[in-house]
């Protein structure tokens, strides 16, 4: 293209967009959407969202990634599903990143930085005795047990690696294994929708049954992972929950700088072995609880 450095230009291999210019998966264009984002992984909810809006303006579905954007109290807000695990977050994130800072039609990374604010509302299984089911948990760091970041080479300043060294340690994580990382949120966002939930390390697995140490018909490296994790504590941290995205979240979103916030309603106590029987009222109570603290 005339006026683009080939250095600088991105190639339809490497950001795939559809005949209509939108980008690949999401099947969005930068107008439908907004600089405020919810993400779910489940795209039942995101009506249970949206219907909370004054207006609703934009409905774009493309497989599991279903997208509505509209407007509460003043505020442009879009919710977003992604799907299940750290594969999907790096599609959505991807492609959210490119929607606000890349010129889709000529190609190239925008001069001017676009932030976006995202929060994830998802459920997550406690680790702990005393965060107890459909307790609400905000997630100040992701301990990504999924790899996803080792991919990227994304600045230093992006990992808590004091934090992940003092983890690996007490875990005593085999090296087969992925190396875990960990991210912090966006403290900003904590103090804005997380401050009053229990708060701790959400620990992002990559699958639902080995790897959150559950056996059905397979046995798990690591008998012990859960009762490692829940016992960590160097005096300031602690291990909260179990779930599948919130680290690949944080990790991206800090390095394309982006402002991100997991909070989990808890459906599960892993420690106590027992399932929340019907979780549906509180997270609508959490979701309320968002949009308040979210659009004000």
């Amino acid at each position: 293209m005339k006026n683009v450095h080939p250095a600088d230009y991105i190639a339809p291999s490497e950001l795939p967009l559809n005949a209509d210019g939108s980008v690949y998966h999401l099947r969005l264009q930068p107008e439908q959407l907004a600089d405020r984002i919810i993400l779910v992984g489940d795209p039942g909810r995101v009506a249970e969202i949206s219907c909370h809006f004054d207006k609703l303006e934009v409905r774009v579905q493309n497989r599991e990634l279903l997208t509505h954007t509209g407007w509460l109290n003043g505020c442009r807000l879009s919710v977003v599903s992604t799907g299940m695990g750290a594969d999907n977050i790096d599609i959505v994130l991807t492609e959210l990143d490119a929607l606000a800072n890349v010129d889709l039609r000529r190609r190239v990374a925008k001069t001017e930085h676009k932030s976006l604010e995202l929060i994830r509302i998802g459920t997550s299984g406690s680790l702990r005795h005393d965060y107890p089911l459909e307790g609400f948990c905000a997630a100040t760091h992701g301990l990504g047990l999924d790899g996803l970041l080792n991919y990227y080479a994304v600045d230093e300043s992006v990992f808590d690696r004091g934090l992940e060294r003092a983890i690996r340690a007490h875990v005593q994580w085999p090296e087969r294994l992925a190396a875990p990382y960990v991210v912090p949120c966006s403290d900003e966002l904590l103090q804005r929708i997380g401050y009053d939930m229990y708060q701790g390390v959400t620990v992002t697995a990559p699958g639902f049954f080995g790897p959150q140490g559950r056996q059905v018909r397979l046995s798990v490296t690591i008998p012990e992972q859960n009762d490692r994790l829940a016992s960590f504590d160097d005096g300031r941290h602690k291990i909260a929950n179990l779930e599948m995205e919130t680290a690949a979240l944080y990790g991206l979103g800090r390095s394309l700088g982006h402002k991100a916030l997991t909070v989990c309603l808890l459906i599960a106590n892993r420690a106590d072995k027992t399932f929340s029987e019907d979780y549906h009222p509180r997270m609508k109570e959490l979701i309320e609880t968002v949009l308040e603290r979210f659009t004000l």
